[in-house]
């Protein structure tokens, strides 16, 4: 008797697996468009109408006109041309409709394969659940972008015009959490399917597969991938803040600030950044001081590096090795592969003092990391119902005609 839900097909996994990667090329443009200062070019919101760019001479001189109303123009831009207006506004337009293209790719596939039951119920909900954060994003962004746009940015002294970093955390978190659904679910539905057909999870026999995963050390193993994958999380949205708060400009040097391991207290806890009369809320410091933002970063970073780096010495130990799905030590290698890759990036991004191409590169090595992780996390992962249910059909059928 056949099981009642088959494993979806290829092309859902495959489908997935393009919008993961797209969701990436929005977080690198999205970067290059903050790098630039982009961002603030389109004063308006909207999805429909906003598709096309202006068409004609009228029409940028009229988004010019509305452009020149932002404090960032008043305060930085007020010498700039048509021209310069329209590199800006390109850049900021491309990040919008990248947004719109995932959205369509996502959208209408997902209810094709609902309405011809290609999914079952709940993995329809649980994609139906990202859909409405990709129709969230957008809100969010504009919520964003509206935060650089305000003017009481001409009254504050000190003030720049930019988005709010907290804003912008906010939305890069929520890239994050759409790139990691998309490319976990994508990821799983294709193990399974090679699972179904081979009967091989993480490169072992399911039998074995299953006792490496009960054994200490497999316990042990998955159980620090995940602490990693949640502190390559962590790591990544605290650089949003150091983008956010342009902090990679404060100190560029490495391994050191200001020929020290770590600045003065007194500096790391400015009370210019507490917000109580008595300076007794010095913990503000964490999220709005740019120095802290950068220390903070270098220290998630490092830890970050040396529990990849430890991880991957343990793969090793001949127990380790001997226990261990061989997927599964080939995925911590690859992490921290990645993990090297993005320190140099890292390191080099501060020395040169935040140039585009590095910035960006830094940024999208940051998903790229995830990404290894969150692959270490798959070759670890058991096999759905579904997909042991119909390997046992395939294994039956295989056995009969033998």
């Amino acid at each position: 008797m056949e099981p009642t839900e088959r494993p979806p097909p290829l092309a859902v996994g495959i489908w997935l697996m393009i919008s993961s990667v797209l969701v990436l090329a929005v977080v690198v443009v999205g970067g290059i468009t903050r790098l630039t200062e982009s961002g603030l070019s389109i004063t308006e919101w909207r999805p429909i109408t906003g598709i096309m760019p202006p068409l004609s001479p009228e029409a940028w001189e009229e988004e010019f006109f509305k452009y020149k109303t932002t404090p960032e123009f008043k305060m930085l831009n007020s010498s700039s041309s048509l021209e310069d207006f329209k590199r800006i506004y390109y850049m900021e337009w491309s990040h919008r409709i990248l947004g719109r293209l995932i959205g369509v790719v996502f959208v209408l596939p997902l209810a094709y394969f609902t309405i011809t039951k290609k999914i079952s119920t709940p993995l329809a909900l649980k994609l139906g659940g990202l859909g409405l954060l990709i129709g969230a994003q957008g809100a969010l962004g504009w919520y964003m972008v509206q935060s650089g746009l305000e003017d009481s940015l001409l009254e504050t002294p000190g003030a720049v015009p930019r988005v709010s970093h907290y804003r912008l955390a906010a939305h890069l978190a929520l890239a994050f959490a759409l790139y990691t659904g998309m490319f976990s679910t994508g990821m799983g539905l294709l193990k399974d399917l090679r699972f179904a057909r081979t009967g091989f999870a993480g490169g072992l026999p399911i039998d074995a597969f299953t006792a490496a995963m009960k054994n200490p050390i497999g316990k042990r193993f998955k159980l620090y991938s995940l602490a990693l994958t949640g502190l390559v999380l962590l790591t990544a949205l605290s650089g949003v803040f150091v983008a956010g708060l342009d902090a990679g400009l404060v100190y560029n040097e490495w391994p050191l600030m200001g020929g020290r391991l770590a600045p003065p207290t007194e500096e790391l806890f400015s009370p210019a950044y507490a917000k109580n009369e008595n300076k007794s809320d010095l913990w503000w410091n964490i999220f709005e001081n740019p120095t802290t933002v950068q220390f903070d970063h270098r220290v998630l970073a490092t830890t970050t590096y040396t529990g990849i780096a430890l991880l991957f010495a343990q793969t090793f130990r001949s127990a380790w090795r001997m226990t261990l799905p061989p997927l599964a030590i080939t995925g911590v290698r690859a992490a921290f592969a990645m993990a090297n890759v993005q320190v140099l990036l890292g390191i080099s991004t501060l020395l040169y003092m935040v140039p585009v191409p590095l910035a960006a590169a830094h940024q999208a090595g940051s998903v790229l990391l995830l990404s290894a992780m969150l692959q270490l996390l798959a070759a670890l992962r058991r096999p759905s119902a579904a997909a042991r249910a119909w390997r046992n059909i395939v294994a039956t059928k295989g056995a009969k005609k033998a």
